[in-house]
């Protein structure tokens, strides 16, 4: 398997630090509003991540932090008049709601930051002692970048004019503010009641100061706690590139004197019609919102169709999102959804006679999954992989539709769409493996009526009741060797 490794900026063979387990971390969100599309596409590449590894067999523990305590968190918290882990928790419910519908795994540890503050004191103080850090005049603690020598390389960042001694506390903010960071920040009026109080060593002597974590400690600490030193992956999107995962790097390797994370990856920018999605742009959308627009099609075919969407780009690229993109990704679950459904429809009604898996159907299926495993271990090339997919909907449609396939055949063709579903997750096994639904005898009555008039060639008559059906929620399904009732 290959990915392509932002730190070396090259594709390199992945190779696990361990065999027996794989260390994956991931940033998670900050929960001081409603995740939008954006946000959620970088979750759903994290997803596509973890489940590849797992489909090619690899052992998997995977951490994300949750960012509980920040400028935007206090803020957000005050100006709703909550206090700050009753504020959080609601935009924390709310975000594990959101992956839930798009069909992303939890990762098996979810660590909010206010968890992690013994594990942040015992970071800084030791780089204070070290002198990597320092107190300025406010109390605040900074990371001193100018001692961390590869400092900039991981962003590509030439430091040669940096201006010395300058610092930055706000967690945000871009290349040409590069300076030192904050780890640990002293309290003010504003934070209120947002505080903790700590020793901490300074020039020999301890201290007890008031102070709230800066943002990128928490996921050198979060990591130190769960995984030790090292990490075989980190995971987030391309804006975390700088200032945080570079500063995670410095003050993380500055701490343990090993490499950090042997891969980085990062996944592109969400574009809404080719423009940078923003509130005054009048384009900023959240799952709720889309759901919300699509409001007469059911929930589930929106989120898979979302999913697909993400799906549909390269990973490390650009994506661009459009209404009409989605609509065409619904159209696309739709047919998914009636393959299912088809298989369904002919094993239920086919007869066990010559119930075997012919040799050439087994080697077509084993060689879609032969492209499809290709595509994926090819630094996760979906575009390719949903093409094989497609073409193997097409492949089950044209089997079904000429009457070429057996129930073992059937059985095989689900069990595939399983497996190729253990990374894609866009469909939904119930349409095939539910059990009939009990018709109502009126129901049961216009089909047989119908039926009847088929037969006799009455074809008014027969549309007249077909109608009638379609009225009360049933439509009907005519093959060439039966007709099948089924609930819209």
């Amino acid at each position: 398997m290959q990915f392509y490794n932002t730190k070396t900026r090259e594709i390199e063979n992945f190779k696990p630090l361990k065999q027996d387990m794989v260390k994956v971390y991931f940033c998670g969100p900050t929960v001081y509003n409603y995740a939008h599309i954006g946000n959620l596409r970088t979750f759903v590449f994290e997803d596509l991540v973890i489940k590849t590894l797992k489909y090619l067999w690899h052992r998997v523990k995977t951490v994300m932090n949750i960012t509980d305590i920040d400028d935007k968190t206090i803020a957000g918290s005050q100006a709703a008049g909550l206090k700050l882990a009753e504020f959080t928790s609601k935009f924390t419910d709310a975000f594990l709601a959101d992956i839930a519908k798009l069909n992303i795994d939890r990762a098996d540890e979810i660590v909010p930051v206010t968890s992690l503050m013994p594990e942040m004191l015992k970071i800084v103080n030791k780089l204070l002692t070290r002198k990597m850090a320092y107190v300025w005049e406010d109390w605040s603690i900074y990371y001193d970048i100018s001692k961390f020598e590869d400092y900039g390389k991981f962003a590509n960042i030439d430091f040669a004019g940096m201006k010395a001694w300058a610092r930055v506390d706000n967690d945000e903010y871009d290349k040409e503010n590069a300076s030192d960071f904050v780890l640990w920040k002293a309290w003010k009026k504003e934070d209120g009641e947002n505080f903790w109080e700590e020793k901490f060593m300074i020039n020999g002597e301890e201290k007890v100061l008031k102070w709230r974590p800066g943002w990128h400690i928490e996921c050198s600490a979060c990591n130190m706690k769960y995984f030790g030193p090292q990490i075989d992956i980190h995971m987030g999107g391309v804006d975390l590139i700088f200032p945080h995962h570079q500063n995670e790097i410095a003050q993380t390797e500055a701490l343990t004197g090993k490499e950090f994370s042997k891969y980085w990856l990062h996944s592109g920018h969400l574009m809404i019609d080719g423009k940078k999605m923003a509130k005054s742009a009048n384009n900023f959308y959240t799952l709720s919102d889309l759901i919300s627009k699509y409001k007469d099609t059911p929930e589930n075919v929106v989120t898979r169709a979302i999913r697909l969407s993400f799906l549909n780009g390269k990973y490390r690229e650009n994506i661009d999102f459009s209404f009409s993109k989605l609509e065409s990704n619904i159209v696309v679950i739709k047919k998914i959804d009636e393959l299912l459904k088809k298989l369904k429809r002919t094993y239920d009604n086919l007869w066990e006679e010559n119930n075997k898996i012919s040799k050439a159907f087994s080697m077509d299926l084993q060689g879609f999954m032969m492209d499809y495993v290709d595509a994926m271990e090819d630094d996760l090339n979906t575009p390719i992989a949903i093409s094989v997919f497609n073409e193997l909907i097409t492949y089950l449609n044209s089997k079904i539709d000429s009457l070429e396939i057996t129930k073992k055949e059937i059985l095989a063709s689900i069990d595939f769409l399983k497996s190729f579903n253990r990374i894609l997750s866009i469909i939904d096994f119930s349409l095939f493996e539910k059990e009939d639904e009990i018709i109502p005898d009126n129901i049961a009555g216009l089909f047989e009526a119908r039926n009847t008039a088929k037969t006799d060639k009455n074809f008014e008559l027969a549309d007249k009741y077909r109608d009638e059906l379609l009225a009360f929620g049933y439509k009907i399904i005519d093959d060439r060797t039966w007709t099948k009732l089924e609930k819209i």
